[in-house]
């Protein structure tokens, strides 16, 4: 069994390296480039705004949908907010060096013009049920924008493998990752660990959206807060390295000199990856979340939606990476052993002792479930598209398992699966902000014209 999992995971690490090569990278940060030119850098002059309807100072509940700006925006967080913020940024540093760091900016950068157009058009195209609920993403913005429910069908199909992988046993495995370096027993109670994660996490998917988001804008906030309070605390304390570390991060992503050709190409190559596999920009993920969002103007829920790879990448991931090469826990300072998670747990151990370990691990599981909850929706909608709502319940069933058998995958292996699948999703998705960017824009110039006198006059719940 070892020998053959040995060979999956050089096999698959072979296909991630060929679907994140040059040519990719190149669409999933052009597309964003595009976008941010065609729309006048909309993550810029959009930004005031959106902070406003976050804040929800024009939610109205009168407006159809399901859930609130602030509930879509947690439950697409919750989403990205997870073990990319601690596993996939130490994962990039330890195979990329600390120049991966400045990759995984420019990629949320140009991707927030991306989430913007992708949540923007799932708004404009989203599906209402009998029963009040919705049903949004880019499957239907293929189907129904651009006459293609092949494609659409594709998307659909490619989110429900990679849920499994990205949104389930990705998490599972960071979980149990990070709590093994904590507790180097607890390797031996994986199975008990996945089972009560698994047990948790049914618990809250069978509720479907509205559970869904009702727990994920109570534990987003929290985690934010208390991880963030960590990493900044370590920060404080070492505020005279935080430029030298900036330096070291610019210098290695972009001096040849410095870092060598090859190691240049791997900063790209692990930062836009890692970077795509935090805020899941282009992806066409988060869409399917913000669907739900109780507006009637689409550009509304797309202003909300670009603050995701915001606040997760430019925020939270840049606040891991700067305590993981502040702290030197990278390169020759970094244990040959220590990758993923354990990484970022050794980073903040050097610098908060034992209290920096079980910031990370218990961050860590609140990270992973909030992550799981939020992608068994993303799948359950995939499922629903394909198959119809008879679907819903067995892929939950199925997805609630798999959570437990996550816990057993060697680490490089579900890593290597979430990159091939990451990229299988983000090619549909990207498609179609490309053909309807022109959509967006009109959609976009139509707002902000009426958005000066709008904007004084808040609609009321």
């Amino acid at each position: 069994m070892t020998d053959f999992l040995d060979a999956l995971t050089e096999m698959t690490g072979i296909i991630a390296g060929y679907a994140w090569g040059i040519p990719s990278i190149v669409l999933l940060v052009g597309t964003g480039l595009y976008l941010t030119l065609r729309l006048r850098f909309i993550q810029y002059r959009g930004f005031r705004h959106s902070l406003a309807l976050i804040a929800g100072k024009y939610d109205k509940s009168t407006d159809p949908g399901e859930v609130t700006h602030f509930q879509a925006l947690s439950t697409a967080l919750s989403a990205t907010i997870g073990t990319g913020n601690i596993a996939g940024v130490a994962t990039a540093i330890a195979l990329g060096g600390p120049g991966a760091v400045f990759w995984m900016w420019i990629t949320a950068l140009v991707g927030m013009a991306s989430k913007y157009a992708s949540c923007t058009l799932a708004l404009k195209f989203r599906r209402f049920h009998p029963d009040g609920s919705v049903s949004g993403g880019p499957m239907y913005t293929l189907a129904r924008g651009l006459n293609m429910p092949k494609l659409g069908a594709a998307f659909a199909v490619f989110t429900l493998i990679a849920s499994f992988g990205i949104g389930n046993m990705v998490q599972a495995n960071s979980v149990t990752d990070g709590l093994t370096y904590i507790f180097p027993h607890a390797s031996d109670y994986k199975l008990v660990i996945g089972v009560v994660i698994a047990i948790m996490v049914g618990l809250v998917i069978i509720g479907g959206i509205k559970r869904i988001a009702k727990v994920t804008s109570r534990i987003v906030p929290f985690m934010a807060v208390a991880y963030c309070g960590a990493a900044l605390l370590i920060l404080i304390l070492h505020a005279e390295r935080i430029p030298t570390a900036f330096g070291t991060i610019l210098n290695l992503a972009l001096n040849p000199w410095a870092a060598g050709g090859g190691a240049i190409g791997a900063a790209i190559q692990y930062g836009v990856a890692r970077g795509v596999f935090s805020n899941e920009a282009g992806l066409g993920s988060a869409p399917m979340a913000h669907a739900a969002a109780r507006t009637n103007e689409p550009v509304r829920e797309g202003l909300v939606a670009m603050m995701g790879p915001f606040i997760d990448t430019i925020v939270i991931c840049t606040m891991t990476a700067l305590v993981i090469v502040i702290m030197g826990a990278w390169g020759d300072g970094r244990p040959e052993a220590l990758k993923g998670a354990a990484l970022s747990a050794y980073a903040f151990e050097q610098a908060l002792g034992q209290a920096g370990s079980w910031v990370v691990g218990f961050g860590l599981m609140f990270f992973a479930y909030s992550t799981i909850i939020a992608w068994s929706y993303y799948g359950d909608r995939s499922a629903e598209f394909l198959f119809g709502e008879r679907a819903v319940l067995p892929y939950r069933l199925i997805y609630t398992v798999l959570v437990v058998v996550g816990a057993y995958v060697p680490l490089q292996l579900v890593w290597n699966f979430a990159d091939i699948a990451n990229m299988l999703m983000a090619a549909p998705n990207l498609i179609s902000l490309i053909l309807l960017a022109g959509l967006v824009k009109k959609l976009s110039d139509d707002y902000f014209s009426r958005q000066t006198t709008d904007a004084k006059q808040p609609e009321q719940g």
